[in-house]
């Protein structure tokens, strides 16, 4: 693929991220806002510290704050999408490009959120301990650094099974593979549960599902737009039929 497809397809991953988060950008507003609200609620309920001073007010926080987040996001990651669609084209079997760019979305939801979600779920505001914030962050980025490398070397595994195996047992085969390692990966990593007492358990299901379902519509959309922009960039529209060329020449030539 030469460099002006990459940098096209590049601009249309943005581009289709935008869209996304956009989408997303209302799922959060009417899904994710009532849990937060919530935690926040009960935050300052058991809170012994009063007369704190608020940075950012919690209007500003879920309006602008909340739209400037996740569009950023979205065009980032669209645009990482996108080269890796660039990546994957031809590679992945025999797909065309709207099918390749689905694949690369449904993949990204997999190895970017869902395997890390299932070790390490969102909380709301209020839920886990302020020391042990830096050990969770960093163990949630190697879950998903770890989790994206299993990702790719099931697909390698995968294509050099297929000539053996076939396709679909080459695919069963990298595909239990790859859930044999992250079960691994999720037994020798630490856990925490950090709810603290009193705190709704309602609230956190519902906070939890919400970041699910904003991540599952921003891949979903994104997976559907970026389709179908690569498919209208590389694959060639169908000539017109002679015949219709000819009336369309006729009926220019008689106006």
């Amino acid at each position: 693929m030469n460099s002006i497809s990459v940098r096209a397809l590049l601009v249309r991953g943005m581009v289709a991220g935008l869209i996304a988060g956009a989408v997303a950008l209302a799922v959060a507003y009417f899904l994710g806002e009532g849990p937060v609200d919530a935690a926040i609620a009960f935050e300052e309920a058991n809170s012994h510290e009063h007369g704190g001073e608020e940075l950012v007010s919690r209007t500003m926080q879920s309006t602008a704050g909340l739209a400037t987040g996740l569009l950023v996001f979205g065009v980032a990651v669209g645009g990482v999408a996108a080269l890796a669609t660039c990546v994957a084209l031809g590679r992945v079997g025999r797909f065309g490009p709207r099918a390749t760019a689905a694949l690369v979305a449904l993949g990204a939801l997999l190895a970017v959120y869902v395997v890390p979600y299932l070790k390490y779920p969102p909380n709301p505001p209020a839920v886990g301990d302020p020391d042990t914030i830096g050990e969770r962050t960093t163990v949630y980025f190697l879950m998903v650094v770890l989790s994206v490398l299993l990702a790719v070397a099931a697909v390698i595994l995968g294509k050099r099974l297929a000539p053996r195996l076939g396709n679909w047992h080459a695919t069963a085969v990298a595909g239990a593979a790859f859930v044999v390692a992250v079960g691994i990966a999720f037994a020798f990593l630490p856990s925490y549960n950090e709810v603290p007492k009193g705190f709704p358990a309602s609230v956190v299901w519902e906070f939890r599902l919400s970041t699910l379902a904003i991540q599952a519509t921003l891949w979903t959309v994104f997976g559907l737009v970026f389709g179908e922009l690569t498919e209208r960039l590389l694959v060639p529209r169908a000539a017109p039929r002679d015949g219709a060329s000819t009336a369309r020449r006729a009926t220019a030539a008689r106006s």
